[in-house]
């Protein structure tokens, strides 16, 4: 999938924005706070229908004005079926999301019809965060090729918020009929939920294993472990048998909201053995390996498409050497069109210098593109 051009008003630090892109390198070079990131995060939205900072949509519109859009036209592989995404909000109404001028009974519909992956300083905290951020990377790669999955967990996620509220009840004792419905529902969806993590997690291990190697030069070998209450028996069961630990404490201990990945360099946990470069190599050679899995997916029984690729200012504490296989790595034939942040025009130029793929740059200053 190639983004051909973007229409942007009112997001963020954008006022105003109308851009043609290469269907291979786009570079963003400005300082710090300037608005590289924000046109990042107005991509990110065309594909997942919410910025990749914040769920509250109203927090995206530029300060003082009553409105935000986005829209991206783009071209399929095929290089002949094109799609417009438009999503806008005006302040105190709902956000509306359309594609090809028809909107979405559910917003779920929309994901992985334009595959997105991004890689930022942020995935630092795949590595020194809690289990949430790693769900969460689990989540996005497979919800953009099956939407089974996607609303399985949108239905598990409102039984466990249905069971929470009645062990949180003071005054009287939950029902327990209805409190056996909400587990058998968190039980059915989180058994499947399982199952697609668990596909997933075996059939990756190995592609970000051998994208590790390529960056890396083969210095370390890393691998992944996923953990969950499943692993336990039937989820039910474990989910019910300590229901009286859950009455006390008055939330849901067992389930696969507490599932878990471990990240692991030679056999031991990365958070506490790796190198700063390390971590950093760890986390790139995550994304870049959800980008090949995802590229070889099935995506939703839709035609082969391939994802778009966002850099974030990535290149920061990494070796020339790194820095060089990762640039090899994306120029390959196997990766699409590539969006790239950073605040070195010169360290990008050495960056670009390496391939002979098609780019352009643009100069980034307060929320204006030149």
């Amino acid at each position: 999938m190639i983004l051909k051009n973007i229409s942007i008003l009112n997001y963020k630090n954008i006022s105003e924005a109308k851009l043609n892109f290469s269907p291979k390198f786009n570079c963003f070079i400005g300082n710090n706070g300037e608005g590289k990131t924000n046109l990042l995060d107005a991509i990110y939205y065309l594909s997942f229908c919410h910025s990749m900072f914040s769920n509250i949509d109203s927090l995206l519109m530029k300060h003082e004005t009553e409105f935000f859009m986005i829209q991206g036209q783009y071209l399929h592989d095929d290089n002949e079926t094109e799609e417009v995404v438009y999503a806008g909000m005006k302040r105190g109404s709902k956000k509306l999301f359309k594609r090809n001028n028809k909107n979405y009974k559910r917003l779920s519909e929309h994901i992985g019809i334009v595959p997105l992956i991004i890689v930022s300083p942020d995935d630092a905290m795949l590595i020194a965060g809690g289990s949430e951020e790693r769900r969460r990377l689990l989540d996005i790669v497979i919800s953009q090729y099956d939407n089974n999955y996607i609303n399985s967990l949108n239905k598990y996620n409102k039984a466990l918020q249905q069971r929470n509220a009645l062990l949180k009840m003071e005054d009287t004792e939950p029902d327990p009929t209805l409190l056996s419905l909400w587990e058998e529902e968190m039980a059915r969806e989180g058994e499947y939920i399982y199952e697609q993590r668990n596909k997933f997690v075996d059939s990756f291990t190995p592609v970000f294993n051998r994208v590790y190697q390529s960056i890396s030069d083969g210095h370390e070998e890393v691998t992944l472990r996923y953990t969950s209450h499943c692993q336990r028996g039937p989820l039910l069961e474990v989910i019910q048998r300590d229901r009286h630990k859950d009455l006390a404490v008055g939330h849901s201990l067992h389930g696969i909201h507490r599932d878990d990945l471990e990240m692991l360099i030679d056999g031991y946990p990365m958070k506490r053995e790796g190198s700063q470069g390390q971590n950093k190599t760890y986390v790139i050679s995550l994304k870049l390996a959800q980008f090949d899995f995802l590229n070889n997916a099935n995506p939703n029984g839709n035609p082969h498409t391939t994802p778009i690729l966002l850099l974030d200012d990535i290149f920061d504490k990494l070796d020339a050497n790194r820095v060089q296989r990762i640039v090899q790595l994306v120029s390959s034939n196997d990766y699409g069109q590539i969006f790239i942040t950073d605040t070195n025009r010169e360290h990008l130029d050495k960056i670009l210098s390496n391939t002979d793929s098609e780019y352009k740059i643009f100069h980034v200053c307060n929320g204006e593109f030149s």
